[in-house]
């Protein structure tokens, strides 16, 4: 529980920490569930880097064509890991090879959010 809460403080940042929060009164168990497992047990193996793992993260995220609230954590999180912004435009537009262009192109929308947003929140830091 403890590695998995510092490893999402790591990764996910504000983001993370704003999804474990909003599951605090409809399904604490789960946040639990969270920080043990993905966080806590898979982020922490030894094999692949935090960058590599937010590349996998993102590029499966984007495939599934249905998880943009999740896929905008991630492409926050790979920021947070030492992504740029042009690494995950390329590995979004990457999808549209294997995930079609309509994964891709809905990904890069979610991407170009999140850049926004950063840039807003930088600029009146």
């Amino acid at each position: 529980m403890e590695r998995g809460k510092r490893a999402l403080a790591e990764i996910g940042g504000e983001a993370g920490h704003k999804v474990i929060a909003a599951l605090a009164d409809i399904a604490p168990d789960f946040a639990t569930y969270l920080f043990e497992f993905p966080f806590g047990d898979i982020y922490c193996r030894k094999g692949l880097g935090l960058r590599d793992r937010e590349i996998a993260t993102i590029a499966a995220l984007a495939a599934m064509g249905n998880a943009a609230p999740q896929l905008k954590v991630h492409i926050e999180a790979g920021l947070n890991v030492g992504l740029s912004q042009t690494e995950i435009v390329e590995i979004l537009m990457q999808m549209a090879v294997y995930a079609g262009f309509p994964a891709a192109l809905n990904g890069l929308f979610a991407a170009k959010e999140v850049f926004q947003k950063r840039a807003a929140q930088n600029a009146t830091a």
